[in-house]
Parts: structure tokens; sequence; C-alpha cells
């Protein structure tokens, strides 16, 4: 299959270009270099599997790519002075801006469907059970590790990683990040659990 007819090569090109205009005049770039390194990673192993033939669902590549943009979105500005986060605040009378809530509800709501994908792919798991089970818990895991990961970057760059932080002084902010992750997988499986495992062609019931 040739890489410009694969699923995902148009949402690749998509991502792609929205972070070359994010380059451009980003807010502070060292932020956007830390919000879009997760980006950056995840195009690289695309190109890395495709060219294994390695080509995820069309669900999960328009899913993907919708995360791409939350998060390339939010470092082009900082989550803290997001636009749409900014509208949101002055709309519901919010103290703080809520956006880096979406992105962390991404975080939960996308990889669900990537974790299912792998799994059925690679037929890792019997039953839909444990199926779901694994996916809320590599979900769970993984926004665990990135809370770490954020611990780590405060501790090494210091003040340079506030904006990265986005806590904006809510020191339940970890928390309330890992918990909008849970509402997030927990919605994915509720709402696409069935229709992804039918594109799947998956026996799993």
């Amino acid at each position: 299959m040739h890489l410009y007819k694969s699923i995902g090569f148009w949402q690749f090109l998509l991502v792609l270009g929205f972070l070359i205009l994010t380059s451009v005049n980003p807010h502070d770039r060292f932020t956007w270099f830390l919000e879009i390194s997760w980006v950056a990673a995840g195009l690289l192993l695309i190109l890395f599997l495709s060219r294994k033939g390695v080509f995820p669902t069309s669900l999960l590549a328009w899913l993907i790519t919708i995360h791409a943009i939350i998060l390339v979105y939010g470092g082009w500005y900082t989550y803290e002075k997001v636009p749409f986060g900014e509208w949101l605040k002055e709309l519901w009378g919010f103290e703080r801006n809520h956006y880096d809530r979406i992105g962390h509800f991404a975080q939960g709501f996308v990889p669900a469907v990537l974790i299912r994908e792998v799994l059925l792919r690679y037929k890792v798991v019997n039953g839909w059970g444990w199926l779901e089970f694994v996916v809320f818990a590599g979900c769970m895991a993984f926004t665990g590790i990135f809370e770490i990961m954020e611990f780590a970057a405060a501790k090494l760059f210091g003040d340079a990683s506030l904006a990265y932080l986005g806590s904006q002084g809510d020191v339940w902010d970890a928390q309330w990040d890992m918990l909008l992750c849970g509402v997030g997988t927990i919605a994915s499986i509720l709402l696409l659990r069935r229709f992804h495992i039918k594109i799947m062609g998956s026996t799993i019931r």
C-alpha cells in the first residue's frame, strides 16, 4: 500500500502542518517544545510503523489527530492562556483556565482506543471484560507516569517549567488531571467499545 493511500496519511499531514504553523511564533517556545514533544514522537512512530505496513483504523487515526491538535494548540499558547479556555472561563465564571482539563480528558479518551486496538490486533487479552479492564488500567498507568514526568520536569527546570505544568496555583491539579483521564477512559469505553471492536473485525463480545 502506498503511504499516501494509507489510513492516517492525510491526518499525519494535517498534524505536521499544524506543528509547523505553531512553531513560527509560540507564546513560550520552551513550553511549546515540551508540549509538542509527545506529538513529534508520535509522528515518528507512525512513520516507522507505516514502513512496516502497520496502519491504524480510521477511527483511531482521527482520534489521534484530534488529540494531537489539542496538545499542539495548548503548547502554542501554553495551557493557562489558551483562548478557548479563556472563553470558557468567562462564559461559566471559572476561576482558572480549564483547557488543560480537556487535554487530560482526551488523555484517557483517545489512548483507550489505541490500547484496545493493540490488544486486539495482537490477541493479547481474551474476553471483553478483561480487555476493558486492561484498557482502563493502561490509561491510568500512563496518566500516573505522566504526572511523575511533570514532577521531574518541575524539579529539573524549576520556574521555567511552570507554564508546562499548567497547575495555575491549584494544589490538587495532579489529582484532577488523573481523575479527568479516568473519566475520559470510561467515556471512551462506554461510547466506542462496540463500534471499535466491530470495525476491528474481532469476535470478542
